[in-house]
């Protein structure tokens, strides 16, 4: 059902202020959009539903006490009626579909251009889901001509993970490094034990050493 002349309230949910306070002069202009609240971390935003119920929450993925995901998962369970765009530094499938299993209503890039945030917004406010950006393929698809890939069946992003291992990386140095998300770093590592059949960072540790890789 269409929205007609009332407006999408809206609570903004950041921990980065100067980003909140640019998405605020950005909706504030519109006319059909009203900014409820702002909140600064997860546990925030369920306080705020105490009292005020939005028709729409805009929620940042990384945020400090709750990330974005527990709070969706809060938020549906609680509140089912409340919509809710995932806002996120990254464009990668697996944080997409890990918003599309927690019930998220769409996704937006916090680099989208003003149009593209209103868009999903009026879709989503409009009951539509909005789930516009797909991970372009890139090189951590299998490469089957690669026979030390083939034999393991490790991609060469995953090969790439090895590298940063070997020099000790934490996740959250190699997330940075490759501009991926920790979620994704992690996940790969989980990959990784399990398709070279390890238990432990020990066991791993020796599996590079004896492929000197």
């Amino acid at each position: 059902m269409e929205r007609t002349s009332e407006k999408l309230s809206v609570i903004i949910a950041d921990d980065h202020i100067l980003f909140i306070n640019g998405l605020c002069m950005l909706l504030q202009t519109e006319p059909d959009i009203e900014i409820m609240n702002i909140a600064s971390n997860g546990r925030e935003v369920l306080s705020l539903l105490n009292s005020q119920i939005p028709d729409l929450i805009l929620l940042d993925i990384n945020m400090p006490s709750m990330n974005g995901f527990e709070v969706l998962m809060r938020v549906k369970s609680c509140y089912p009626k409340i919509k809710v765009v995932m806002l996120s530094t990254y464009n990668e499938e697996h944080l997409i579909e890990k918003a599309k299993t927690g019930g998220a209503n769409g996704y937006i890039l916090k680099n989208a251009e003003k149009s593209q945030l209103l868009q999903v917004l009026r879709l989503v406010g409009q009951g539509q889901s909005c789930f516009p950006y797909k991970q372009p393929a890139g090189n951590s698809i299998f490469d089957e001509s690669d026979p030390f890939l083939k034999q393991f069946q490790l991609t060469k992003r995953e090969i790439e993970l090895l590298q940063f291992i070997k020099q000790d990386f934490t996740n959250q140095q190699m997330a940075n490094h490759l501009h991926l998300s920790i979620y994704t770093i992690e996940t790969h590592r989980k990959n990784i034990m399990q398709k070279l059949n390890l238990k432990n960072p020990v066991e791993l540790t020796k599996f590079i050493l004896q492929y000197n890789l």
